[in-house]
């Protein structure tokens, strides 16, 4: 398989546009009309949807053909004149997702039509683990669904989603408390050259992707909303317009840290009486008096029977979400929630109740919203799907071919002539 590093997102330059700026942009811009569409669109339509010459449009198809981000399917009879020739995402080009969770490794590659190719997971306890230990077994996963996937397949990279602070520039893991890991650099612990160039994300990022923008370049879900997502923590994400908001470091959106009693217990990260102290899978099986290793589906079945003790615990786990949530919905008038991870399985204990305090409480709350829904990767009916984090880790390497497809076409070039 081809192997090219993806291209950053956002890459338009500050400075004025040049022939290839304006390619560039071009480029980015006939993809993403080809790719969002819900039916396969002809190049005469591209170029009714841009106001670019057909011409034009002819050539950007022809070089996005040439890159295998697009390919022509059957034309299309019908009226006067020839037949028009479809073009839609070309499933070949592939970005693998791998994810590093407290009790899972999984690895799915993804086609740029959005469908999963090929995965593989692999149970464990990861909690206060080495990651020279385990990165290589993900790496190992990884490879595994490549060579499974075939070798008409192009992968353009990797994005490994991790439960913690990531500088994504420096491929650095600067904390996963709940794996124990600190100041990481995960992509040569791999151990796994073949896949690539490695993004590094955070997990509750990643699985915010697949809530906006399940299928690549198609946005289809909500587009403003703040996600929650955990295993024994809570991890967060802020997303506007389409897009996880990052902050300065790349931090944004970590609700799980956000405190909630001054008072409270201490919490890994450093202060107190956070957010995942109470609403955290680790903490809700605690305070509810079962075993470190009872999981979700035990704690809600014992809500569901009135055991005291847990209803007692949901009901904190409750007023933590409310304190939070009202605080970040009123600083980011953000319409909607969307629960991930051990609160998705809950929801239906946890999102009416929710919602109807939200909206008794916050600015917004009289006149629209805010709005509790479940991530339908990990709801109660999901499944077997525990990795949105993994598809949207390989989502955002493959929007980043998207945001700029002549890095990639071109770079396919110049090793041809080499």
């Amino acid at each position: 398989m081809d192997t090219v590093a993806p291209a950053p997102a956002n890459p338009r330059p500050a400075g004025g546009a040049t022939q290839a700026t304006l390619r560039e942009h071009n480029l980015s811009l006939v993809a993403r009309i080809i790719l969002g569409a819900s039916t396969p669109m002809s190049r005469a339509d591209v170029a009714a949807a841009t106001a670019l010459t057909r011409s034009t449009v002819s050539r950007l198809v022809d070089d996005l053909l040439a890159g295998g981000l697009v390919r022509e399917v059957a034309k299309v009879g019908g009226g006067l004149g020839r037949p028009a020739t479809p073009v839609v995402a070309d499933d070949r080009l592939c970005a693998l997702g791998l994810q590093v969770n407290a009790t899972f490794l999984l690895a799915r590659l993804v086609a740029l039509d959005g469908t999963v190719i090929a995965e593989e997971a692999v149970d464990g306890d990861f909690v206060a683990s080495d990651p020279a230990a385990v990165l290589p077994l993900v790496g190992a996963c990884g490879t595994r669904v490549v060579a499974a996937a075939g070798a008409d397949r192009t992968l353009v990279g990797t994005g490994l989603a991790l439960p913690g602070l990531v500088r994504p520039a420096s491929g650095t893991l600067l904390r996963a408390p709940n794996l124990g890991w600190s100041s990481v650099q995960p992509a040569p612990l791999l151990a796994a050259p073949e896949l690539g160039p490695v993004l590094l994300g955070n997990e509750a990022d990643c699985a915010a992707v697949t809530v906006a923008q399940p299928i690549p370049g198609r946005p289809h879900g909500p587009q403003d909303f703040i996600y929650l997502s955990g295993e024994i923590g809570i991890g967060g994400a802020a997303v506007l317009g389409g897009r996880v908001m990052r902050g300065q470091h790349g931090w944004a959106g970590e609700i799980g840290h956000v405190c909630v009693d001054p008072d409270g217990p201490p919490c890994p990260c450093g202060s107190h009486g956070c957010l995942e102290r109470y609403a955290g899978l680790g903490a809700l099986v605690t305070a509810a008096g079962l075993p470190a290793t009872a999981g979700i589906d035990r704690f809600a079945r014992a809500c569901h029977a009135g055991d005291a003790a847990a209803v007692d615990a949901l009901a904190a786990a409750v007023d933590a979400l409310e304190t939070a949530l009202v605080s970040a919905v009123n600083l980011l008038d953000i319409p909607a929630v969307v629960l991930g991870g051990h609160l998705g399985r809950l929801a239906d204990l946890i999102a009416p109740d929710l919602a109807a305090r939200l909206g008794s409480r916050v600015l917004a709350g009289r006149f629209d919203g805010p709005t509790v829904r479940v991530d339908e990767h990990v709801g109660a009916d999901a499944g077997e799907d525990r990795g949105p984090a993994a598809t949207g880790a390989a989502i955002t390497v493959l929007e980043g071919v998207i945001d700029r497809p002549a890095a990639w076409i071109d770079g396919i070039g110049a090793r041809a002539r080499g």
